[in-house]
């Protein structure tokens, strides 16, 4: 699944939905959703290009005018904020970033984060983090935080402003982030006078300043340009790595935690939210390569439909079934979902289900999404105002047909036109660079 590359071009003109969340104190998710009429039925999946975003405005619930009684069952509870409680040992001053503080909290609010963390909540909060680390010691020649200690500090610090704001606070968790990343790691460059003197800046600048979002993900610009930077500085650990005998994973390691310090100089060099807007772009690319969605081999469901040929209740009741429990996990997006549905496709078919069940049931992208709800492949933000609630924007709210695999092995799959990809060639390029120059032949052995 880490093979899939991202990116298809969908034509036509949509129906526009209106998507509003509304979740009850305890344990329900419930949506509002709102059709307008369309201005084509028309719908068709070609095999080049990438998805036009279907923007949307929340719909409005009613005013509720009894403020000092408690909300009604349909009415979202929101958590109140607090004055955070610092460590007072972070040296920084968040109000200097406060516009991303106040976004990666309602992109990641207690209430929807768990639903959003993949394509949303997780992103952002990345974001944020690379933004601090490049803005902790704007005034010093360091591009990360130095010591464990500091990191520590800081890092807890985030967590809590964030929580006071209303973000969920076990972000960290679930995003799997840890006070270390804003250290560099194992980097052997964490200065700006080393990094600028290794790295030919004024091209990263370029590459990664503004940013495509319709060509990024498949004709990368800045992209190469970052794993570029982080092998050169990378490379004098790779020299000494090779004297000491390491393995490749080692090397892997240096080279990602050298691309958070080249994220670190770009935090720097670029206004808080141009890095924002960039470092989002570079996410979407990299979690609309896969399926988030926990998939169990579909045993029922082969059993039900192995045989199949014409309609049959049996078997579209199981494969129904199946789908639900995935959909109840979260929300994905409308590439994810193509790769969500060729992923169990696959697994059909490698039990035996070779009749396009899919059609068979009606079964179509939106039914992997919770609610039915298919977010946008480019990065979108949760919305939330007191009159409206959360609101998400949508795409693909109408009824498209789930891709059914032309075969079982999922090797080939790519949403990306074919053509060079300048990404993958140079990440391959890099990987045979370390195998053959600098991994010594006992490890690949």
């Amino acid at each position: 699944m880490d093979s899939v590359k991202t990116a298809t071009f969908l034509e036509g003109s949509l129906c526009v939905h209106i998507f509003l969340f509304t979740i009850l104190v305890s344990i329900s998710l419930n949506v509002i959703a709102e059709k307008l009429p369309p201005t084509s039925q028309s719908v068709s999946l070609p095999s080049s290009g990438m998805f036009q975003p279907i923007e949307i405005s929340p719909s409005v619930l009613p005013n509720y005018p009894y403020l000092g009684k408690v909300l009604p069952p349909m009415y979202p509870y929101f958590p109140k904020t607090y004055k955070p409680v610092l460590t007072g040992r972070c040296p920084f001053n968040f109000s200097s970033i406060s516009n991303i503080m106040e976004k990666t909290a309602s992109d990641c609010s207690v209430l929807l984060a768990s639903f959003v963390g993949n394509v949303i909540c997780c992103p952002q909060f990345a974001s944020s983090l690379h933004i601090f680390q490049g803005h902790f010691s704007n005034n010093s020649d360091s591009l990360v935080l130095q010591n464990a200690t500091t990191a520590d500090d800081c890092f807890s610090d985030i967590v809590e402003v964030l929580a006071s704001k209303g973000a969920n606070g076990s972000i960290p968790q679930m995003c799997s982030y840890k006070p270390s990343n804003l250290t560099g790691g194992s980097c052997p460059v964490k200065d700006i006078n080393t990094f600028e003197k290794t790295v030919n800046t004024s091209k990263l600048l370029e590459a990664c300043s503004v940013i495509d979002p319709l060509k990024e993900c498949c004709r990368s610009v800045c992209q190469p340009a970052i794993m570029e930077a982080a092998f050169q500085i990378s490379s004098s650990q790779t020299m000494v790595d090779k004297s000491m005998n390491t393995g490749l994973s080692n090397h892997v390691d240096v080279l990602n935690d050298c691309k958070g310090v080249v994220y670190s100089w770009l935090s720097r060099k670029l206004p808080s939210d141009a890095a924002d807007t960039s470092f989002r772009i570079l996410s979407a690319c990299k979690v609309n390569k896969v399926c988030p969605l926990d998939m169990k081999e579909p045993v029922e469901v082969i059993k039900a439909c192995r045989n199949v040929t014409g309609p049959s209740p049996s078997c579209c009741s199981s494969l129904n079934s199946y789908i639900a429990g995935v959909q109840r996990q979260m929300l994905i997006t409308n590439k994810q979902a193509i790769i969500c549905a060729s992923f169990l496709g696959s697994l059909l078919r490698k039990g035996g289900v070779l009749t396009d069940v899919y059609e068979l049931c009606e079964v179509d992208l939106k039914d992997f999404s919770l609610q039915g709800c298919l977010l946008r492949s480019l990065p979108a933000d949760v919305g939330y105002d007191n009159s409206s609630g959360f609101s998400f924007t949508c795409d693909l709210s109408d009824n498209i047909a789930a891709p059914w695999p032309s075969s079982s092995s999922m090797a080939s799959f790519s949403l990306c036109a074919p053509g060079y990809n300048g990404w993958l060639f140079l990440d391959l390029l890099i990987i045979i660079v370390l195998v053959l120059f600098v991994v010594p032949l006992n490890d690949l052995l």
